[in-house]
């Protein structure tokens, strides 16, 4: 159990951030019905995170800088220290993941690491598309994935 835990309201909905010591080990969407409210225990960490990820949605930070534990595998650690080099409004093919981790031939389980990803959208397993460019699978769903990826477009600095 995460020793801090907030709500975090978002254009995607609710969503559970959790931190453990000096780490951020959690944020998921809540499901729809989630009708109770836990009681939750904010921290300073918690607090400086809520920020960031509001002005994520604003538009105004394209990199998060917080201390990140999530847990995984060996494997699906590599894999979310990947996924954090894709820079914002950028994708990458599950392939090219894969690669960055260490293991070009291991796109499915890629697909897999994304699946379970335990600190969505920080670690930005949204960024990952199929090879030939399509959507590919979000475990919050691919409305969410298409919502986050056009936001990162509208916003994306000129390069």
């Amino acid at each position: 159990m995460p020793e801090h835990f907030i709500y975090v309201y978002t254009p995607l909905g609710k969503m559970a951030l959790a931190a453990a010591d000096t780490h951020i080990t959690r944020l998921a969407f809540c499901p729809a019905e989630w009708t109770r409210q836990l009681e939750e225990r904010t921290s300073p960490l918690l607090e400086e995170a809520r920020r960031q990820l509001q002005a994520y949605f604003a538009g105004v930070r394209h990199r998060f800088e917080l201390p990140l534990a999530p847990a995984g595998s060996p494997f699906q650690r590599k894999v979310f220290d990947a996924l954090l080099q894709i820079p914002y409004g950028q994708t990458c093919s599950y392939r090219e993941v894969a690669r960055m981790a260490g293991n070009p031939r291991a796109s499915r389980a890629v697909g897999g690491a994304n699946h379970v990803n335990p600190i969505a959208i920080i670690i930005p397993c949204h960024r990952v598309i199929a090879a030939d460019g399509r959507w590919g699978g979000y475990a919050a769903g691919v409305e969410k994935k298409i919502f986050l990826l056009q936001l990162e477009q509208a916003h994306c600095p000129a390069g």
